[in-house]
């Protein structure tokens, strides 16, 4: 189980760095507070990855190993070109909660949204195919709320360093 919960920590944290749940945590981080960000990016992590583990595990359970791993492979190489190709035609936007009492929500709707499908779900499902389900799903759980808490870090030494009073009044006036 130990083996499963590294592989799959390790795997996840760095399929995550410069991800789209970064960009969307990093952006709820600059206007709420962080530990209510990251509670929810845990209890999206907690719902998806468990969702991707118990179709791994039942995959696994069904099908040779060999069809999984090579679809699997395929799949990376698929979303590693069209992760690519986003980040060369796309800006971020930022994402605005109005109501500060829905922010949770808001947060664990949102990384839900963007984590349907995304390159992790599909590592935790190939993952989970052939190793310990649990290792697996609290390994890719902790994994991405690290690599989430990395994001908030991130975003709130950058926004330290560089908030101006132009941008500070810009701010304000939203």
């Amino acid at each position: 189980m130990l083996a499963a919960m590294l592989i799959s920590l390790g795997v996840v944290f760095l399929a995550e760095l410069g991800d789209k749940s970064q960009l969307i945590t990093m952006t709820y981080a600059l206007r709420h507070r962080w530990w209510v960000v990251l509670g929810g990016v845990a209890i999206a992590a907690f719902a998806i990855h468990g969702i991707s583990v118990t179709v791994g595990h039942f995959l696994g359970l069904t099908l040779p190993a060999r069809p999984i791993a090579a679809v699997a492979g395929v799949a990376f190489i698929g979303f590693a070109a069209w992760t690519w190709r986003e980040g060369t035609n796309s800006t971020p936007g930022e994402t605005a909660v109005r109501e500060p009492r829905f922010v949770l929500f808001a947060v664990v709707s949102s990384v839900l949204l963007a984590e349907l499908g995304d390159k992790t779900m599909l590592a935790t499902v190939a993952l989970a195919s052939d190793r310990n389900w649990l290792g697996v799903w609290l390994g890719a759980t902790i994994g991405m709320v690290l690599a989430d808490a990395v994001a908030i870090a991130v975003g709130t030494v950058l926004h330290r360093r560089t908030a101006l009073p132009g941008v500070r009044l810009v701010d304000s006036l939203r």
